[in-house]
């Protein structure tokens, strides 16, 4: 089996940037421990599990939480058909990804776990306390070695987000997430782009462009890293339809329009639409426009200074 050490190499290499995090969850689910991870969107939550659960080797059953996961779709559900020829036989059961995973002894993860309602989250609760659940007219199934519950939530104010209870968070080891470092995320982007032919300089303003979005003043939700991927590859495609290059001012903020404006939120009783707003967070990275055309010209970002030596 990989050691520890060269498995913690190998998943840092897979998920950038998340070299502590990884060292974390790993730590966790050694110790038998179930796992929350809780940040933002687009920080990397699913694929640093999805990661964790390959190198491991072990299975990995996927739940996307939702107001729609009720008790039945999480643990399973006798097929009606079969029930009218062969009663409430075992073999009958159809195991859901709770129970599938509990028999298997392999990871349950389920994204977005404070999205579930109440009931749901109570089926969860027992699991991880007794390791065990009692199915009505099937019986017991006990959790085999191995089985853990890997979760990951948004933040509460997220739309659609409900508080997870005290009982849910006494239950796992929580693990924090904010975003990774500009230079963690145009390493992602450049992962996501290689071979397009864009330069570092480019792709460094794209994702300052991103990160803006999320301390700006009239945006209460910004882009995720995977807006600086989206940005980057319109950029690339805009430009070969237009027969030009990512330089040409029209084609960088058209395509950060087209991948951000549907990912911002603009606050509540704010005037300025989301493309005004991206518009201007362009502007202040890549330089404003005076005149859009194959000569435009770009003057100096606001608030440049002349550099001294």
């Amino acid at each position: 089996m990989t050691s520890s050490s060269a498995l913690r190499a190998t998943l840092s290499g897979q998920v950038v940037g998340r070299t502590r995090e990884v060292e974390l969850v790993l730590a966790a689910l050694a110790a038998d421990r179930h796992v929350l991870l809780e940040g933002p969107p687009g920080t990397g939550k699913s694929t640093l599990l999805r990661a964790v659960a390959q190198g491991l080797g072990i299975g990995f059953e996927f739940v996307e939480g939702n107001a729609e996961l009720t008790r039945a779709r999480l643990v399973g559900h006798f097929d009606p058909a079969r029930v009218l020829n062969d009663g409430y036989d075992p073999s009958v059961f159809v195991d859901g990804p709770l129970v599938t995973a509990m028999r298997d002894g392999s990871l349950l993860y389920i994204e977005e776990i404070n999205r579930i309602p109440e009931e749901t989250l109570n089926v969860l609760i027992t699991v991880m306390s007794e390791g065990e659940i009692n199915v009505p007219r099937l019986g017991r199934v006990a959790a085999n070695s191995g089985f853990r519950l890997v979760a990951a939530m948004n933040p509460f104010d997220a739309v659609g987000t409900a508080r997870i209870s005290g009982a849910v968070y006494d239950r796992v080891c929580r693990v924090s997430m904010s975003y990774q470092s500009a230079e963690d995320e145009a390493a992602i982007v450049r992962r996501n782009t290689d071979g397009s032919g864009l330069t570092d300089d480019w792709l460094v303003k794209a994702v300052e462009v991103v990160r803006r979005t999320r301390s700006h003043g009239d945006l209460r939700v910004g882009s995720s890293v995977r807006g600086a991927v989206d940005f980057a590859k319109v950029a690339v495609s805009l430009a070969e339809l237009r027969e030009t290059n990512v330089d040409q001012p029209s084609v960088g903020l058209d395509a950060a329009l087209v991948a951000l404006s549907g990912r911002v939120r603009v606050r509540e009783g704010n005037s300025r639409t989301a493309e005004e707003i991206v518009t201007e967070i362009w502007q202040d990275v890549f330089g404003r426009i005076e005149g859009d055309s194959s000569g435009g010209k770009v003057t100096a970002p606001t608030g440049a200074a002349t550099a001294s030596h």
